[in-house]
């Protein structure tokens, strides 16, 4: 096994990521047993008790498991993971899951702007509105991007259903931990803003069949502007 050296600022944090990069891309499968420890120190030139922290947020993670005498084994995340794991899957081996993490975000979305249309609070649809505005007059792609994500946080709270809001909240999380790449459909804000204003619009009358059509409409073609890329 060969690995390039790692910095010592950062070394748990970046024996971390590697590690993690090698679980989810494969070269440790669910099933298999990582090297052995003094061995994987060794190749990535740092200390045992630096693997072993790295190893113990593996495990929090729900990657990894350890058996005392056995070793350290690469969990069935697939079958056992939650969506908590979608930001690191993004962030490590994005493109490989991203048409299914925005296939989730279409389905998911669309469901939930119905909800959100037909429960949804005067307070909250006034706090739509007010994010628009945000967005609209955002100073540049990172304000509305980081508006636009409020506004789906606002309208998974607005289906009464805090497991929806779960459910969002992970579908942002795997969206923001690789957000930089997609910067470039917001550098219009007012074009994003108009983008979504049908589905705004839906959603404040209070239509839940108009706001799931205008949610799929709406997740169709920003997943189409994010992955056709800057101009």
């Amino acid at each position: 096994m060969t690995a390039s050296p790692i910095s010592r600022d950062t070394v748990v944090d970046s024996l971390v990521d590697r590690l993690r990069h090698d679980v989810l891309s494969g070269r440790y499968p669910p099933g298999s047993y990582l090297p052995p420890e003094r061995q994987l120190a060794a190749a990535y030139e740092v200390t045992r008790t630096s693997l072993k922290h790295a190893i113990v947020r593996l495990a929090q993670a729900g990657l990894v498991e350890t058996r005392h005498g056995v070793g350290t084994r690469v969990r069935d995340y697939e079958r056992l993971g939650g969506p908590e794991l979608l930001p690191m899957l993004a962030s490590s081996v994005g493109a490989a899951w991203m048409a299914e993490i925005f296939q989730a975000r279409r389905e998911v979305g669309a469901l939930v702007a119905a909800k959100a249309a037909a429960n949804g609070t005067a307070e909250q649809r006034d706090r739509l509105r007010g994010l628009a505005a945000e967005l609209r007059a955002a100073d540049g792609a990172d304000a509305a991007q980081l508006a636009e994500c409020e506004m789906h946080r606002v309208i998974a709270s607005a289906t009464g259903n805090r497991v929806y809001g779960l459910l969002v909240n992970a579908l942002l999380n795997a969206y923001l931990a690789v957000r930089e790449g997609f910067r470039h459909a917001f550098a219009d804000p007012e074009a994003a803003a108009a983008r979504i204003a049908p589905l705004l619009d839906a959603l404040c009358a209070g239509d839940a069949e108009r706001a799931r059509a205008a949610a799929d409409a709406y997740y169709a073609e920003t997943e189409a502007v994010m992955l056709a890329g800057p101009r």
